[in-house]
Parts: C-alpha cells; sequence; structure tokens
C-alpha cells in the first residue's frame, strides 16, 4: 500500500467536522491513499463522502452521540508501512503512561499540533468543521515511509 510518489504512503487526517465536509478539505485530500477521521463526525455522510476519497478509519467522538455513530470505536490502532498509529478522539489522559506506538492522532480541542512527546508523535489535525473560537480550520497529512513518519498541517482557505 505505497503510494506513487516514491515509496510514500499519503495519509489525510481530518477532525471535527460537526457534520461539515468543506470542499477545501476534499481537495485538500486529494492523492491521499488512506483518511483518518478522529471524531465528532457528526453525520454518516462524512464517512461515505471520505470513502470516495480513500479508505477511512474512524472513531466515535464526544458528540458523535447519534445511531449511526455506535458503530465506530472510541478508540482503534491502524498499522501502515510498518507503523502503529493510535486513533483516538481524546487524548488528554493518554499520556500518563506513554502508548506503544508511533503516532497518536487525536482531535477534540481543534487546536491542531504536531510534535513529539516522549518518543511519539502526537498528532492533532485540528477542526475541518465549523470554526470554533479562533482557531484555524485545519486538517493534516501523514507522510508515512518505511523510515518514518512526517506530519504536515494544513490550514484550509475559508
Amino acid at each position: 500500500m505505497v503510494g506513487a510518489s516514491g515509496g510514500t504512503l499519503l495519509v489525510g487526517v481530518i477532525s471535527d467536522t460537526h457534520g461539515l465536509l468543506r470542499p477545501e478539505a476534499l481537495k485538500a485530500l486529494e492523492g491521499c491513499q488512506h483518511v483518518l477521521h478522529a471524531g465528532d463526525v457528526g453525520a454518516k455522510a462524512i464517512l461515505e463522502t471520505l470513502a470516495l476519497v480513500a479508505p477511512v478509519t474512524a472513531v466515535r467522538g464526544n458528540a458523535d452521540t447519534e445511531t449511526w455513530a455506535r458503530e465506530l470505536p472510541a478508540t482503534t490502532e491502524v498499522e501502515l508501512l510498518g507503523n502503529r498509529i493510535l486513533l483516538t478522539h481524546d487524548a488528554a489522559n493518554l499520556w500518563a503512561t506513554p502508548p506503544d506506538v508511533h503516532v497518536v492522532v487525536s482531535g477534540h480541542t481543534h487546536v491542531p499540533r504536531c510534535w513529539t512527546r516522549r518518543g511519539v508523535l502526537d498528532f492533532n489535525p485540528g477542526s475541518a468543521g465549523p470554526r470554533r473560537f479562533r482557531h484555524p480550520v485545519s486538517l493534516g497529512r501523514l507522510h508515512i515511509t518505511e523510515e518514518g513518519i512526517r506530519g504536515e498541517l494544513l490550514a484550509l482557505d475559508v
């Protein structure tokens, strides 16, 4: 499952859409071979539309309370090119004991971040849905190779 860009798997990372999937977000996800949604999806149609871009792995957020969302796990793990990625909506209580993964992807805060914590890439794409407070509308991408993972945050021009 390696992308056409010279051995790099491009993974789109989106969160906190809250029922709004902007055209700018879809454009930013073009070319991704996998999409991770870190919760607060807001509508099943969001996941169905994202699945037209690439295979989707998603988790349930605290605002995903409708019947369709019960099928989504609260936390899941996916392995891409030998890199284990933990996907959860709220990572606040996760760091007391560092998880045994390469990347933790979370949402919930609406604040984008990409930094290494205790040897693990801590990646939050921010919120791609309705603007909240003064936070940017954003999403992210993970560039995965056999040598490792590089995170990229993208502010959407909305």
